[in-house]
């Protein structure tokens, strides 16, 4: 009551001196503020924790009333005090806590931040007992959508000049498949040129408390020197209204053709540790993967070698052409070379494994005003988990089908295309076939090279 009686106190101190700078005495404002104190405080104690936070924002007299402990105190206890299936001894010992803090005098705001931080803690260990729950397929926790949807985790783009002005911008649009998402900003007239932009900063953005604007935790999850990408990018596509620069896998700036002024900006995000790389971050660094290190292993001659399994999907920002996965992947010793160790999933000799695409390969793009379609431009996603069932290689990247002129395939009559991705960890190549009768694409070859480093690395190998 004591607590009461003093924000009380303060918010006649605080209205006083309001009214003294007040000239427009018919304001509903005004009007609230001759109010006494104790209704104010009567009113407010019936507003629930958002609307109560969202009051910070109004005025000097109702930031007092916002971080008031009595009535977040109150809160508080509602929340986490109250529960039905708290243990007897937890009750009490949150009921000590409270009495002890109280005796001590909390500075103002204190069960405000106690009642907010105890919201994330649990629904930190929700998501987490829920990302336990694994995809025998991908070998990656099956409600990533479900809890990034839950906590209503979005993404922020921080555009950085050479001017030093940065502007942010919240990636609005996304579309969730099984193993990935992909995120897409725009805004109309508002973003520079590319030539420009010094750095892309990408966030995750956890809303801790929904209907509470002003309280966000934001996670770096990249960070792109725009400089270093050879001032904007491989071209990897274009239609009438775009070309499609790839700045680094997973990321693809849109550029009016003929101008340098950029229409959109698209993400893609694999899912593997999605939920803490878009959580558990500062705003000024990311979030650090803990490294899992194989088992030492000197009996197994070829260990490192086989066990690998991949899922690989072939998508757009609307829908799937393909998926698979294939077990039981391997290489022998002698087959590795020029610092690689190939894994081929389906062979072109083996017309049983022959997949049909659905659809024809494209990626369509939005903006505020416009849409268009690229053709022969899509999105792959890829994980190759280890014979442990743990991810060993991913990425999730748009990539181009390139015409071929020579054939790599004879049992089908038609055009042949090639899917090729490179980074430091390995390659895929994927041919395609378009059949001349059907106008279907098939998939008739899909062979994944790992670096040979990587491997010896995770499993203390040197072949």
């Amino acid at each position: 009551m004591a607590a009461s009686e003093a924000a009380v106190c303060r918010m006649r101190a605080v209205r006083t001196s309001q009214r003294a700078d007040k000239s427009s005495p018919g304001s509903t404002q005004n009007f609230i503020e001759r109010l006494p104190a104790e209704i104010l405080m009567k009113i407010l104690s019936y507003l629930d924790a958002s609307a109560l936070f969202s009051i910070n924002h109004v005025n000097k007299l109702f930031r007092y009333l916002a971080n008031d402990n009595a009535l977040w105190s109150k809160i508080y206890m509602t929340a986490f005090g109250r529960n039905k299936k708290q243990k007897p001894h937890r009750m009490d010992e949150l009921q000590r806590k409270m009495a002890t803090v109280e005796m001590q005098e909390p500075s103002a705001g204190y069960w405000k931040w106690a009642y907010f931080k105890a919201v994330a803690t649990r629904d930190m260990a929700e998501w987490k007992r829920r990302l336990g729950f694994m995809d025998p397929y991908t070998g990656l926790p099956s409600q990533t959508e479900q809890v990034l949807r839950n906590l209503h985790v979005t993404w922020e783009l921080a555009v950085c000049e050479e001017s030093g002005r940065e502007d942010t911008l919240e990636l609005s649009w996304s579309r969730f498949f099984k193993t990935s998402v992909t995120v897409c900003g725009s805004r109309e007239g508002s973003l520079p040129s590319y030539r420009q932009i010094s750095t892309l900063q990408l966030h995750g953005v956890w809303r801790i408390g929904l209907n509470c604007p002003g309280l966000k935790k934001r996670s770096l999850m990249a960070k792109l020197d725009i400089q270093i990408q050879a001032k904007g990018g491989k071209v990897i596509g274009h239609d009438r209204l775009v070309e499609l620069r790839l700045l680094q896998p997973g990321v693809i700036i849109g550029v009016w053709k003929g101008q340098c002024s950029v229409a959109f900006v698209m993400f893609t995000l694999h899912f593997h540790r999605l939920v803490e790389r878009s959580l558990l971050g500062s705003p000024d660094s990311p979030y650090v993967e803990p490294i899992f290190k194989a088992p030492f292993d000197d009996i197994d001659p070829e260990y490192g070698l086989h066990g690998y399994q991949l899922h690989i999907v072939l998508h757009n920002t609307e829908y799937e052409f393909t998926s698979g996965s294939f077990s039981q992947l391997f290489c022998r010793k002698a087959h590795i070379c020029d610092g690689l160790i190939q894994l081929t999933a389906i062979s072109r000799t083996n017309l049983s494994q022959h997949t049909p695409l659905t659809g024809n390969i494209t990626l369509p793009w939005r903006c505020e005003a416009l849409q268009g379609t690229v053709e022969n431009c899509c999105i792959m996603t890829l994980t190759l988990l280890d014979e442990f069932r743990k991810p060993f290689w991913w990425t999730s990247t748009p990539v181009t089908m390139e015409r071929q002129s020579t054939t790599a395939c004879y049992d089908y009559d038609g055009e042949q295309y090639r899917i090729h991705y490179q980074d430091s960890d390995g390659q895929v190549n994927l041919e395609l076939v378009r059949t001349k009768e059907r106008k279907q694409l098939i998939l008739v070859s899909l062979v994944v090279y790992v670096a040979t480093h990587k491997v010896n690395k995770y499993f203390s190998r040197d072949y």
